[in-house]
């Protein structure tokens, strides 16, 4: 026995190890249940008497000199440098995952909102769920007006005199800012608004709009005009012209539908602009004064302006798109076609 412990300590005085495996195959040879120095306290109970206090003591060493060795060992393995050799992190997941992209109506929100905050503009947002009150009411529309037949708009409620209905555009917005905001007001009202159309390749039932408000003391219809042409030139480019033509709509007076110059063929007549030259892009006029004063606004004091656009159709003509359902049908191969960047 006692040739058998010097012969142990004698290999734990020069065992070394390169990983963990190897220290744990060490610590299983040796203290394992059916370990070497086991087996040494198993032949233990065959010592004489006499002899029991030496090798007792002698055993109790060894145990503790294994066990001391082998935690040493596996302290240097934590404790050794990282080889400069490999430069792989062998922590990384094997399959790269492939990272999403925004969505090119979300992109076109976010532009159209950083230019108008450029011009002092605030974003203003309120429920799609609304009542005929802020939708319709306070904008001048007349009771007979068609845009309260069940077929352009989905009511909630009926058969009172304030029923409740999902918003046609964001102008109910408007309404509870000015109801609510001190003057002057200067926002921007982006969100989502539904219609009962047909979906087609040029109308959905669903899209979404930003309108704009300005509300001030001597507000002019040159001040209209100057802000959406700082608009389109950032929208659309430097050289972006605008068109207005007359139009009507029950809540501005006068009221103008906006044009802006192809940035495709760059006026002189392509399919896109159909030839004329001029795309489309806005509605917009001056707040009428009825609107005012269904809010609570002297009419008399202060005026201003409002526009509103569709974002799919600014982005339609921002990137040549010809079919307003494919924003709305999640097709992989259409959506990474897009920049995050604008």
């Amino acid at each position: 026995m006692r040739d058998k412990i010097e012969k142990i300590l004698s290999e734990l005085d020069n065992v070394k190890a390169q990983t963990e495996r190897e220290v744990e195959d060490l610590r299983i040879r040796l203290l394992g249940k059916k370990g070497e120095i086991t087996a040494l306290f198993d032949e233990f109970r065959n010592v004489l008497p006499e002899q029991k206090r030496e090798f007792g003591q002698i055993l109790n060493k060894l145990k503790n000199a294994a066990a001391d060795k082998i935690e040493q060992l596996r302290n240097s393995l934590v404790d050794a440098p990282v080889s400069s050799g490999s430069k792989s992190d062998m922590t990384m997941p094997g399959d790269p995952f492939e990272l999403g992209s925004r969505h090119p109506v979300s992109i076109t929100r976010e532009e159209i909102i950083s230019i108008f905050n450029k011009l002092g503009y605030a974003v203003s947002e309120g429920p799609e769920i609304e009542d005929d009150w802020h939708v319709f009411s306070a904008l001048n529309f007349p009771p007979e007006h068609p845009a309260r037949d069940m077929q352009d708009t989905f009511f909630v409620t009926s058969g009172n005199d304030n029923p409740i209905l999902l918003r046609t555009h964001t102008s109910s917005v408007q309404v509870r800012s000015m109801e609510k905001m001190p003057l002057p007001i200067r926002i921007v009202c982006p969100g989502r608004v539904f219609r009962n159309e047909a979906i087609s390749a040029r109308a959905h039932c669903i899209f979404h709009q930003v309108e704009g408000l300005y509300v001030d003391k001597s507000v002019t219809f040159a001040d209209m005009k100057q802000s959406i042409l700082l608009f389109a030139r950032e929208m659309f480019g430097e050289n972006t012209k605008i068109r207005l033509r007359p139009s009507y709509f029950p809540f501005t007076e006068p009221s103008v539908e906006v044009d802006v110059s192809c940035n495709i063929c760059k006026g002189e007549g392509c399919n896109i602009c159909k030839g004329t030259g001029w795309l489309e892009i806005m509605g917009a006029g001056m707040v009428d004064p009825n609107v005012l004063r269904a809010c609570g606004i002297d009419p008399d004091v202060y005026s201003g302006f409002a526009f509103g656009m569709g974002i799919e159709r600014i982005a339609m003509l921002k990137w040549q798109v010809n079919d307003l359902r494919h924003y709305f049908e999640n097709d992989l191969r259409f959506l990474k076609e897009f920049s995050t960047s604008f």
